[in-house]
């Protein structure tokens, strides 16, 4: 099935001048030890992070540039003693914040009451398996998996609307069906479920090959289709196309609907989608570890519209491979994340697809050669 319509080119595109959402990392401390993390994470804060004064000045270019939503990750941001007057600063100018934490101790009822009364849009924690032994050796502290639970049912007591992400591997594709059974109980809005880029701690993990990742699409299509809550995927926006071929509704493909926003079409790396890092430098994706610039001394807004990556990353029919050439290129666009880990080049194709595009002309496989 060929998506119906077209997107413009990324000059003129809804994502040319802003990202739908943008990723800080206020600080990569963090007090877990999980087997597939970006960022390295250690237990001290770094003194070159963003201070205060700086985060808010980044908060405000967020919302001047006209991006709708900021999540804040980590590491762990529950490290950072200015976290609460950070979300609300930031739903105070008008945007909408979310909260990625650890499943930690620091996370209590009484930080929960703040967040919530500064404004606190969305709560996302992890959760990587049903059962506990294997959950917490994922995150590398006991404890870790009755505490994502605590914590999840705290925030929906308190109002508070919460997402589960869950990182998906060889280790842990079998326990999906069990956490889904818990997310039902949970109630939450949104599963956000993350197929791992050999990248960071990551590296050294058993990543799904191209036929394991389309079965788990399919079976998240299923799971979609029950609408008990929202399903996304990270690093796999081939999932989109999934749904397409299931005949779900184009607006149930292309936006990001989670209760907390609505993207005009998929976001991808560098296409709808930014992150700045503790120290300020900005990346198309928290998973593709290409810095373009540093907030300090150019401002975000330049960086996004104008590097040649994030303006590439815009472009797709100047992918390279199969995905320069797939019918589905401007609704999913591959992960571009995967592919530089893979293979060194952002533009290259996805090697976690196994769909065969319907015209394949043998000069834009060159890339791929």
């Amino acid at each position: 099935m060929e998506p119906t319509t077209h997107e413009p080119s990324s000059r003129s595109g809804p994502f040319a001048t802003a990202p739908f959402l943008v990723f800080w990392e206020l600080t990569r401390a963090c007090d877990l030890a999980c087997r597939h993390c970006r960022a390295c994470a250690i237990p001290d804060r770094d003194p070159r992070e963003l201070s205060t004064d700086e985060g808010k000045a980044l908060l405000r270019s967020i919302r001047d540039m006209g991006t709708p939503l900021v999540v804040l990750t980590g590491g762990d941001p529950a490290k950072r003693e200015d976290l609460v007057e950070l979300v609300r600063y930031g739903t105070d100018i008008g945007l909408r914040v979310a909260l990625t934490p650890s499943a930690t101790p620091l996370i209590t009822r009484e930080l929960l009451v703040e967040l919530r009364d500064a404004g606190l849009a969305r709560l996302a924690v992890s959760l990587d398996a049903a059962s506990r032994g294997m959950h917490d050796g994922f995150r590398g502290v006991d404890g870790s998996h009755a505490r994502t639970f605590e914590i999840l049912r705290a925030a929906r007591a308190l109002g508070i609307t919460t997402q589960v992400n869950t990182s998906v591997t060889r280790f842990n594709k079998h326990e999906l069906p069990h956490i889904v059974a818990h997310l039902v109980e949970l109630g939450i809005e949104l599963w956000s479920v993350f197929f791992v880029v050999p990248t960071g701690r990551g590296s050294d993990l058993a990543c799904l090959d191209r036929d394991e990742v389309e079965l788990l699409l399919e079976w998240l299509a299923t799971v979609a289709q029950r609408r008990v809550f929202d399903v996304k995927t990270t690093a796999a926006p081939h999932f989109r196309r999934v749904l397409l071929q299931r005949k779900f509704k184009r607006d149930d493909v292309v936006g990001l609907r989670d209760g907390i926003g609505r993207a005009v079409r998929g976001v991808n790396d560098g296409q709808g989608v930014a992150f700045v890092s503790h120290v300020g430098e900005v990346y198309p994706s928290g998973f593709l570890p290409i810095a373009c610039g540093d907030v300090r001394s150019e401002g975000l807004a330049a960086i996004y519209r104008d590097h040649p990556l994030f303006r590439a990353l815009r472009e797709p029919d100047g992918l390279g491979g199969k995905c320069g050439v797939c019918e589905f290129r401007k609704v999913c666009g591959g992960s571009r994340a995967r592919a530089y880990a893979v293979t060194g080049d952002a533009l290259a194709e996805d090697p976690a697809c196994s769909y065969q595009p319907r015209l394949l002309d043998p000069a834009r496989l060159v890339r791929a050669s």
